[in-house]
C-alpha cells in the first residue's frame, strides 16, 4: 500500500535511523524496533549492505511495517533504494537533479527531503514538498529554529534529525511543525553487536510512548 509522506511522519513519534553494518544484523533489529513499537524503519544507504538490509527487511516484516532508506544523496541512490523495495526516501539536504527525480516518483515513493535553513525550506515549498527533513537539528539548535519559522511558514511540517535522543526529543515533539524525529539511540552499535534485542525493543518501546500534541 502507497502511504504518503503525511501517513508516514504520523505513524510513530520516533523514526530510527539505522547504519546497518552486517546483513544478518538487519531482520533481528528490525523486528525489535517493529516489536517495541516502532514501524517506520529508515535504513541509511553508508553500508555496503543497505540495500540488502532493505530487502531483508521488508520480505520480513509485517505489511504495516514501513521501510525506508536514508542517506539518498543522487537520482542514482534512489533509484536503488526503490528497487530494494522502499516506501519512503530521506535525504540530508537537496539538488536540483534529485529534487527532479524525486518529483518522478513522489506519488508511490515519497521523498522526505532534507533543509538546514528557512530559504531551503521555501525553495522545497515551492517544489510541492510540505514535509521536511530538518538536519542537524542538535547542531543547528533547531527547537527555537522551528519554533521561529513556524511563525511565517506554518504549512511546512518537520522530522528533525541529527543528536537528538530521549530527553531531547519532548522538546520537539511539542512543536505544533513536528510530527515527529528521527533518532539512533533506541539501536546503539554496542547492542547490535552484542546481539541485545531485548534491549533494544525495550528502547523502542520506550521511543514509541512519548507523547505529542
Amino acid at each position: 500500500m502507497t502511504l504518503t509522506i503525511d501517513q508516514i511522519v504520523r505513524i510513530a513519534p520516533v523514526v530510527p535511523v539505522m547504519v546497518v553494518e552486517r546483513i544478518e544484523d538487519a531482520v533481528p533489529l528490525a523486528k525489535a524496533l517493529y516489536n517495541g513499537g516502532l514501524k517506520v524503519l529508515e535504513i541509511t544507504l553508508r553500508t555496503p549492505c543497505a540495500l540488502d538490509a532493505i530487502s531483508a527487511m521488508v520480505e520480513a516484516l509485517p505489511d504495516d511495517a514501513v521501510i525506508g532508506a536514508g542517506t539518498v544523496i543522487t537520482p542514482k541512490d534512489l533509484d536503488a533504494a526503490i528497487k530494494a523495495g522502499s516506501r519512503f526516501l530521506v535525504s540530508p539536504g537537496t539538488t536540483p537533479t534529485l529534487i527532479e527525480a524525486a518529483k518522478a516518483v513522489y506519488t508511490s515513493v515519497p521523498l522526505l527531503a532534507g533543509v538546514a535553513t528557512p530559504t531551503e525550506a521555501m525553495h522545497l515549498l515551492a517544489e510541492g514538498f510540505t514535509h521536511q527533513k530538518f538536519f542537524p537539528a542538535e547542531a543547528a539548535d533547531d527547537v527555537p529554529m522551528l519554533k521561529s519559522i513556524g511563525g511565517p511558514l506554518p504549512q511546512i511540517t518537520f522530522c528533525p534529525t541529527g543528536g537528538i535522543d530521549l530527553a531531547k526529543a519532548p522538546s520537539y515533539l511539542a512543536l505544533p511543525n513536528v510530527k515527529c524525529v528521527g533518532g539512533t539511540w533506541m539501536a546503539p552499535k554496542e547492542l547490535m553487536k552484542a546481539g541485545r534485542w531485548d534491549e533494544i525493543e525495550r528502547l523502542a518501546r520506550e521511543a514509541a510512548s512519548l507523547p505529542r500534541p
